[in-house]
């Protein structure tokens, strides 16, 4: 019998730190390091993975939104956070909690100076984002003079570190484009910060960057991905480990007759007499519902179960037809690289999505 009773995640701080010291491990000891711990933490805990990394001395954390900063600050976060989509109506949190926002306009910038001016603040700092091809978020180059008016022209910002984004930095058929993106973001840095007269940080490599781009690396790299067990290189990957677990349990075993159905809709009916597990986690929980009707699978005891009918809100039902498994038995949903990019493939996605889809009414357990 197993010792889990309700749907888990558990997060391993040990195979977090070893990510981090292998990431590490393939650019110079003198470059600052940034932790992406946007999305609770890929799906995983924020607060707790920023603790470990704050002990690990990471020199800085990046989110996507105001209200992950505040998060990190609220369970004692020190560590320097960037914003990276800060959003106007939240310049009073961010100034409150001392988060650093991403400055990628000229509408942003203005509104974020007026307000330091208002509050009377000095040197704020800030990071300024250039668009080198990613054509998402950033400046362009011709903004370089328009940015330079406004800093220079108020005490209440200083630029803390100049970045940018590679497109494609996974993708080694798009080595062209991406050293491309390099060689624009050395010729903007280097009119910038003549201009400008001091040199902030410069940073612009993801997980894949950092492993593919060595020229890139410049003061800071960012590590996403990577810190969670995953690269988009297989080698590397399996120098990675996998920080993320998920489990269940098996509610309900069921024996289903031939013709009889399971699930909404009918979707499966059994064309011989089989047996069924219940689990409680479902598409609420970020099992997508794409995984329904045999696609996607959990594992009993070392054997893979499918997922039979369609995915409910809250449970999914599993063909355990000759395996050897009672209620209450634990059920691995994934815990490992290899499981969940076999997961991923199956509905077309990629880690990514099947790491933050966890939802937050999962109970997290740190070991």
């Amino acid at each position: 019998m197993s010792v889990v009773q309700e749907t888990i995640l558990e997060i391993d701080l040990k195979a977090l730190q070893h990510n981090f010291e292998y990431l590490k491990s393939t650019f110079h000891k003198e470059t600052k390091t940034l932790a992406v711990v946007k999305a609770y933490g890929y799906g995983t805990s924020a607060c707790k993975v920023a603790k470990q990394l704050e002990k690990l001395k990471v020199n800085y954390f990046a989110v996507a939104y105001t209200k992950e900063g505040v998060s990190l600050r609220e369970v004692g976060i020190k560590t320097p956070i960037l914003i990276l989509h800060p959003q106007l109506v939240n310049i009073k949190t961010i100034i409150k909690y001392g988060l650093e926002p991403n400055i990628y306009s000229n509408r942003v910038l203005e509104t974020f100076i007026k307000e330091f001016e208002s509050e009377n603040l000095k040197n704020y700092p800030i990071h300024i984002k250039f668009n080198t091809g990613l054509n998402r978020l950033g400046f362009s180059e011709n903004d370089i003079d328009a940015i330079l008016f406004k800093i220079q022209n108020s005490e209440s910002v200083k630029i803390k570190s100049i970045f940018s984004h590679l497109a494609a930095s996974e993708d080694l058929n798009e080595k062209t484009f991406s050293e491309d993106q390099i060689k624009t973001f050395k010729k903007i840095t280097t009119q910038f910060i003549l201009k400008l007269g001091y040199t902030p940080i410069l940073h612009m490599t993801n997980t894949s960057g950092i492993l593919n781009y060595p020229q890139a690396h410049f003061d800071m790299v960012r590590m996403g991905i990577g810190l969670y067990g995953f690269s988009n290189d297989v080698i590397h990957t399996k120098k990675l480990k996998n920080v993320a677990t998920l489990k269940s349990v098996i509610s309900q075993i069921h024996s289903i007759e031939k013709g009889k159905s399971v699930g909404y809709n009918r979707a499966f009916k059994a064309d011989k007499l089989i047996r069924t597990a219940t689990i409680p986690i479902g598409h609420a929980d970020g099992i997508h519902r794409a995984f329904g009707n045999g696609v996607g699978y959990v594992t009993i005891h070392g054997q893979k179960a499918s997922i039979i009918g369609n995915v409910c809100m809250d449970m999914i039902m599993v063909n355990i037809t000759g395996m050897s498994c009672q209620e209450g038995d634990e059920v691995i949903i994934f815990d490992s690289q290899k499981t969940i990019n076999d997961l991923a493939k199956k509905i077309n996605s990629i880690s990514y999505e099947i790491l933050t889809a966890i939802s937050q009414r999962v109970r997290r357990i740190v070991n």
